[in-house]
C-alpha cells in the first residue's frame, strides 16, 4: 500500500462518502446537474446494479478521503466518473493511488473504451489522468460529451506505454 492508503469496495455504509465527496468538489467548481444528482443519490442503482464499480480510498487518521466510479455505458464501455478527493488529503497522493486502482479494475473488467468526461477547469485532475495514460480524444467527446453541460474535455485510456 502507498503510505498506508487502502482501497475499499462500495458498501451501503460508504454511500454517504460517495455523495459528500463528489458534491463538495462539483459545487465548489460548477453546479450539480440533474445527471449528477441521479448518480449521487442512487449510487447502487445507477452504478453498481448496472454493472459498474465504486471504489474508495482511506488515509490513516483521516478515514475515507476519496472515491471514484466506473459507470458501465455499453457492452464493454466504462466511464471513469465521480472522482473526488477531500482537500484534507491533498498531497498524500490519494488521488493517484485511487485512480491507479480504478484503472486496474477497469482493465480486469475488459473496459473498451475506458473514458472520462471533464472540464478544462479541472487542470490538476487532467494532469493526473494524462500521467496515468489517458489521452484527449475527439471521438469520445462526440460519442459521450453531451451528457454533461460542463464537459469540454474528453479522454480515453490508452495505457501507460502511450506516454
Amino acid at each position: 500500500m502507498s503510505d498506508g492508503l487502502t482501497i475499499h469496495e462500495y458498501s451501503g455504509d460508504l454511500a454517504i462518502h460517495f455523495r459528500d465527496i463528489n458534491a463538495e468538489w462539483i459545487t465548489a467548481m460548477f453546479r450539480l446537474e440533474d445527471t449528477d444528482r441521479e448518480v449521487l443519490d442512487n449510487p447502487r442503482a445507477k452504478i453498481i446494479d448496472a454493472g459498474g464499480v465504486i471504489l474508495f480510498v482511506e488515509a490513516p487518521g483521516l478515514g475515507i478521503v476519496g472515491t471514484c466510479a466506473l459507470q458501465k455505458t455499453g457492452p464493454t464501455a466504462y466511464e471513469l466518473t465521480k472522482m473526488g478527493v477531500r482537500e484534507s488529503a491533498r498531497g498524500l497522493k490519494a488521488g493517484e493511488f485511487l485512480l491507479a486502482a480504478v484503472i486496474e479494475r477497469a482493465m480486469a473488467l475488459g473496459a473498451d473504451p475506458l473514458y472520462l468526461l471533464t472540464n478544462a477547469k479541472c487542470a490538476a485532475a487532467i494532469h493526473l489522468y494524462e500521467k496515468l495514460g489517458f489521452q484527449h480524444d475527439a471521438d469520445i467527446m462526440a460519442r459521450y460529451g453531451a451528457r454533461y453541460e460542463r464537459c469540454d474535455v474528453a479522454m480515453r485510456y490508452r495505457g501507460e506505454s502511450s506516454q
